[in-house]
């Protein structure tokens, strides 16, 4: 965390308006900076060792936000467009505020586990080609997935454009028939090419159906998330992250810059 930052942007953070309507609290006397009348809504504060209170409450201030979302179809993985609804939108105030951003992409119509943050050093970590984070897919695939596939997989497939996979474990659960009923499968992935596991099953003559992310790293995704709906990570999800995943510093929007898979 920064050593100081502006009282409107902390108290934005925390819920208390825009930057007008702030002003206008420190107009009206409401907000008080270690017991003494604030003057200045863009006065520096140390939220580490300073005491903002408004209207007598005390703020608690948090610089990052760590959400588990079970992205629905139909919504892209985006902080905003133009045409289509977005992760973002999907958040309630208290969330958006702190203008999140995913880390990774899941295609329109692939659902499951996306991480959203503010951290960019965690994203960055997450999404560096280098860390070879793993990632775990549910999959309905068209025709028989055969063991066949499995030890294609494991060797690593040419895509389209000539670019081979690196090794990935394919898990049959339960085998379709060349008749059009459907496979079932899990992959994990060590990479994330753009539309990699579509592609990887196009190499084989097969086609993806429905696509869902079930973990990435040490994150799985909860089972009670309803698609749409998302949670805080626990201390202990947030902690296996960043021990798992540490690395060093980035630019705090890197994670939303740097390229990323898209499923």
């Amino acid at each position: 965390m920064k050593s100081t930052l502006r009282l409107d942007k902390l108290l934005a953070h925390t819920g208390y308006g825009t930057r007008s309507e702030i002003k206008q609290l420190v107009k009206k006397g409401a907000v008080r900076l270690n017991d003494r009348p604030v003057k200045d809504s863009g006065a520096q504060v140390n939220p580490e060792l300073d005491q903002v209170t408004v209207n007598g409450q005390e703020v608690h201030y948090r610089e990052f936000i760590y959400l588990m979302l079970n992205k629905p179809q139909g919504v892209i993985s985006a902080t905003e467009d133009t045409r289509d609804r977005t992760v973002i939108d999907l958040l309630e105030e208290q969330y958006a505020r702190f203008e999140p951003f995913p880390v990774g992409r899941l295609d329109k119509d692939t659902e499951g586990l996306l991480l959203l943050t503010n951290d960019g050093k965690l994203a960055h970590n997450l999404l560096s080609p280098r860390k070879h984070v793993p990632k775990t897919y549910f999959a309905e695939v068209e025709g028989a997935v055969t063991d066949a596939d499995a030890r294609a997989f494991a060797a690593g497939v040419e895509l389209d454009d000539g670019y081979v996979t690196m090794p990935a474990s394919l898990t049959i659960l339960q085998t379709g028939e060349a008749n059009g009923s459907l496979s079932k499968i899990e992959l994990t992935i060590m990479e994330g090419k753009f539309h990699q596991v579509k592609r990887m099953f196009q190499a084989v003559g097969k086609r993806v159906v429905f696509l869902k992310r079930m973990s990435m790293g040490p994150l799985l995704l909860d089972e009670y998330l309803s698609p749409g709906e998302y949670r805080e990570l626990t201390g202990a999800e947030l902690l296996q992250l960043q021990q798992a995943h540490a690395g060093e510093p980035a630019d705090p929007k890197a994670g939303a810059e740097q390229g990323q898979e898209e499923l």
